[in-house]
């Protein structure tokens, strides 16, 4: 168990190891974009994305229900910002950068996408305040199968034309229903999947550097034409996330730990969901700022983390 929970807590090194290797040997993970589960049409994307929501799921309990009712506002507070916030910041950098259409539709879109379960793991190394990362993560996923679509459509109308309703259908299907599936096996069968609980963070770190090595294969020659745009504006955009969430939290008088973690949940957003809401409603080419934000997220996060760790000890 010790095992698993070290290669969980290093998961920002493989992200940065897997899209380092990406860049020289593309095919050794672009097979994870196009290829299918065998002897079925599900994408392996879709498949690896539906495991880390079932995962999410198998960890929740009706006691962490019942925890939202004790710090509500706390709760809405986060989730709020992750929706007004970030999908704003993510429109105005990629709008004063002048990004292509493209990827200026990739930027709003992994933008307006809920905080990422890698979230999780930052405020525990961050010593932030775990449980409610958890909460915020769980209920800005559910949130987010109307949210993303909804916001989607209206920062990037101006584009093309967005079809929310077939972003909700996907939503439904790779995060809705897994994770709600997770929660009634952990309900019914809890103690029996202690093992699969333990594993499902390790697996998780999987699919997300697998995503994210995978789209920067295959966009690698999109990354060099539009570097000097594209780079910094990702950068921007989860620096504005990481920052305005720890400010609006002292706003509002948090404690310093629970600061941390509304500066991590608003920073860090699920950047594989967006890869998959791009690749499968609008481009390949749109999926390449969610794999740099994978990237930006993963290391701004946890050089906070490493700082707020060594300034609580």
């Amino acid at each position: 168990m010790r095992i698993l929970s070290y290669i969980t807590n290093l998961f920002w090194l493989w992200t940065i190891l897997g899209a380092i290797f990406a860049w020289f040997f593309p095919d050794s993970f672009t097979w994870f974009l196009s290829g299918k589960v065998p002897g079925t049409e599900v994408k392996l994307l879709t498949a690896g994305l539906g495991l880390i929501m079932l995962g999410m799921g198998v960890t929740l309990k009706t006691s962490d229900f019942l925890g939202v009712l004790k710090t509500p506002w706390q709760v809405g507070a986060g989730v709020a910002a992750q929706f007004i916030i970030m999908p704003f910041v993510g429109w105005a950098v990629a709008t004063v950068f002048s990004l292509p259409p493209m990827l200026k539709l990739g930027v709003i879109l992994v933008s307006c996408c809920p905080g990422g379960t890698a979230s999780n793991v930052i405020c525990y190394l961050a010593r932030a305040n775990v449980a409610l990362s958890v909460m915020m993560t769980m209920c800005s996923t559910l949130l987010a199968v109307l949210m993303t679509p909804i916001l989607t459509k209206w920062y990037a109308s101006a584009i093309l034309e967005v079809d929310a309703g077939a972003m909700m259908q996907t939503m439904l299907l790779v995060v809705l229903i897994p994770v709600v599936s997770g929660a009634v096996l952990n309900h019914f069968f809890g103690k029996r999947l202690l093992a699969v609980r333990a594993l499902a963070p390790v697996v998780s770190v999987a699919v997300i550097v697998l995503i994210v090595s995978g789209i920067v294969g295959r966009t690698r020659e999109d990354i060099i034409e539009y570097s000097s745009s594209l780079l910094p504006a990702v950068f921007i955009v989860h620096v504005c996330g990481f920052g305005l969430g720890y400010l609006i939290a002292r706003v509002l008088k948090l404690r310093e730990e629970n600061c941390r973690t509304l500066s991590i949940e608003v920073g860090m957003q699920n950047s594989g969901l967006g890869s998959q809401l791009a690749k499968q409603h609008f481009t390949v080419l749109a999926s390449t700022p969610c794999a740099i934000s994978a990237f930006y997220h993963c290391l701004i996060g946890s050089l906070l983390a490493a700082y707020w760790r060594r300034k609580s000890d």
